[in-house]
């Protein structure tokens, strides 16, 4: 099993000296899967009282915006990431149980196929409750930007202004990667999505009242901490502070591109990551992804200079389109396949197979790529298993099917 370190203010990590996962989870009800409003039952400290987040050993559980939503998450960064699955797991597997007794479990995906905001949304009313007030004020949550998005988060540290530098440029040109290997959102109220990756759909939309804090998706090329700041949080922040006159939300965690700087833990947090069927396939796209940014850090693929240079508007691009058609997804900019070190137009899916030749990964999470890719996407096998008018019966017999696979720590296969 992977080891957790503390992380302290004093002593920031070196890049890939430590990982950070969160998993965001719906709770459902386990015979119509109609969303289950169960959150605070599950977060209770040691006196019984309702808690933000309450640690599990190495992992912790939280709230999120919604009731109907927990997240499980690293309990300090963790200093590997092969063996976190069966953490992951056994919390899953204690979290079903505690919701049996209200007839409830916990459902993957990134998005619930069936859910309705404006009937079963249920903002999170206990402690500190006043920032999901102050978006809820702002934007409205009741839509599926908001409380129909579960996703899995990537924080990967960065020690100095050195290695935020480099960390920021790799991140950035892996990003639009991502919906092609992760996609498992093709589902909106019993109807066929626009999108595959339909989550980042709504995630780029739902602020787009102050577009300053999403920008164009994929974050602006940085020479380091200052001009980040500079140039992406200080403009947020005099955006949204005339709707925000207490300055409740001016904090780096307003910022909602694909990956943001968390100053106050030194991380840099991957967002864009559909939740899969199950841990086993989560963390073995994490080390996908982990594994790329890598390549990219240490200038193996394409130097730094390579990788800042390259238009936000040519990633943006890449990432909306891989968002709508998944692994199948034409990558085509000359000048973005140069950094990868590929040449000749191809799919998403064909891109991360000649990728992960360079990637060091772990045997379980190689084969798990492996079936994954040969697979497609999980959006793309729900969609072959449920067509392309799907009843509301095969919705649920699918679903069904994948909260199981949740259970057993397996792929769902259409």
């Amino acid at each position: 099993m992977p080891t957790l370190e503390p992380l302290t203010e004093t002593v920031p990590l070196h890049a890939f000296a430590g990982y950070g996962i969160e998993l965001e989870y719906m709770i459902v009800d386990r015979h119509d899967l109609s969303a289950r409003p169960l959150a605070d039952r599950l977060l209770r400290d040691v006196d019984g009282q309702i808690a933000n987040e309450v640690e599990h050993g190495a992992l912790a559980w939280s709230n999120e915006l919604v009731m109907h939503v927990v997240e499980l998450k690293t309990n300090g960064p963790a200093a590997g990431l092969d063996g976190l699955d069966g953490l992951f797991h056994a919390s899953v597997v204690e979290i079903n149980r505690r919701l049996h007794e209200h007839g409830a479990q916990l459902l993957p995906t990134a998005m619930h196929p069936l859910f309705d905001p404006d009937r079963a949304t249920r903002l999170w009313p206990h402690g500190q409750n006043e920032i999901y007030a102050a978006y809820d004020r702002i934007f409205g949550c009741r839509g599926h930007g908001w409380s129909n998005l579960q996703s899995m988060h990537i924080n990967l540290p960065f020690h100095d202004d050195e290695e935020f530098r480099r960390l920021h440029a790799a991140i950035r040109v892996v990003l639009p990667l991502i919906p092609a290997l992760a996609a498992s959102s093709p589902l909106e109220q019993g109807r066929p999505a626009a999108w595959l990756d339909n989550r980042l759909r709504y995630y780029r939309d739902n602020q787009r009242l102050i577009p300053e804090i999403s920008g164009r998706g994929i974050p602006e090329a940085v020479a380091g901490i200052d001009e980040y700041r500079r140039c992406i949080l200080e403009p947020m922040y005099r955006a949204i502070a005339p709707h925000d006159r207490d300055r409740i939300l001016a904090d780096d965690w307003l910022n909602s591109r694909a990956a943001i700087a968390r100053f106050e833990r030194q991380t840099i947090e991957i967002r864009i990551v559909d939740l899969q069927e199950s841990p086993r396939a989560d963390l073995a796209i994490a080390e996908a992804v982990v594994g790329l940014v890598r390549l990219l850090y240490d200038e193996s693929l394409a130097g730094y200079e390579q990788q800042q240079a390259i238009d936000t508007s040519i990633l943006a691009e890449q990432l909306w389109r891989t968002a709508e058609f998944g692994g199948e997804a034409l990558c085509d900019n000359p000048a973005y396949l140069r950094l990868l070190g590929q040449t000749g137009a191809r799919s998403g899916q064909a891109l991360w197979r000649a990728l992960l030749g360079r990637v060091a990964l772990s045997q379980g999470a190689s084969r798990t790529l492996n079936e994954m890719l040969g697979r497609g996407t999980l959006a793309e096998a729900i969609v072959r298993r449920v067509g392309k008018e799907p009843a509301q019966e095969s919705i649920i017999d699918c679903y069904r099917e994948i909260a199981q696979c949740l259970v057993d720590q397996r792929l769902f296969q259409s």
